[in-house]
C-alpha cells in the first residue's frame, strides 16, 4: 500500500538533505499518516481510513459524513 492520504491525496515529496558543507543528497518528505476508525451513523458501520494529520483536523472540523461525501464526489474513495 502506498503512503497516500485517502481523503486529501497527499503523498511524499522529494527534496534535498543539505549538509553543513552544502552538499546535497536526495531525500523524501513523508506524509504524517495514521490509520483511524470512524463510525458513520448514516451507514451504521465502522470504516477504517489511512489519513494525514491535516485530514484528521478537517474531519474534526467538518464531520466525518461531510468529508466522506466530498471525497466520494471527487473520486478519492469508492466506499
Amino acid at each position: 500500500m502506498s503512503r497516500v492520504c485517502e481523503i486529501t491525496g497527499k503523498k511524499a515529496l522529494v527534496g534535498n538533505h543539505v549538509s553543513f558543507s552544502n552538499k546535497k543528497n536526495k531525500r523524501k518528505f513523508n506524509v504524517n499518516l495514521m490509520r483511524k476508525r470512524f463510525f458513520v451513523p448514516s451507514e451504521n458501520q465502522w470504516i477504517t481510513l489511512r489519513l494525514s494529520a491535516s485530514a484528521l483536523k478537517t474531519i474534526d472540523k467538518k464531520g466525518i459524513e461531510v468529508v466522506l461525501n466530498e471525497a466520494r464526489s471527487n473520486g478519492k474513495i469508492a466506499i
